[in-house]
């Protein structure tokens, strides 16, 4: 599956569709500023895994401030069989320039 762009990603939300949205960054980074995903952060993900079973041929969302920690998630979760797993590209600070822009 590819990646997720910042615009696809704004899309789904306001759409309300479903899918597993994670945030793998820090707690605290979490709290300061997210979009409303469920926060794992990446050091704890290994053993949320078997939480997200149910979810292994379903759509799953990962971010974090880049897209680094996320796409390192999401190389995780396809070796553990996920297969429909996505990385927001640019992660939370592609959304929130992406927001500006649109003014």
């Amino acid at each position: 599956m590819q990646d997720i762009t910042v615009e696809e990603l704004k899309d789904k939300l306001n759409a309300g569709e479903e899918f597993l949205f994670i945030d793998v960054r820090e707690e605290w980074e979490y709290e300061e500023d997210n979009l409303g995903a469920k926060n794992i952060p990446l050091g704890e993900f290994p053993f949320a895994l078997e939480d997200f079973e149910s979810f292994k041929d379903k759509e799953i969302v990962l971010q974090c401030r880049s897209g680094a920690r996320s796409g390192n998630a999401k190389n995780f979760m396809v070796s553990k069989g996920f297969t429909n797993v996505r990385n927001l590209l640019g992660g939370i600070m592609a959304y929130r320039a992406m927001e500006e822009e649109e003014g």
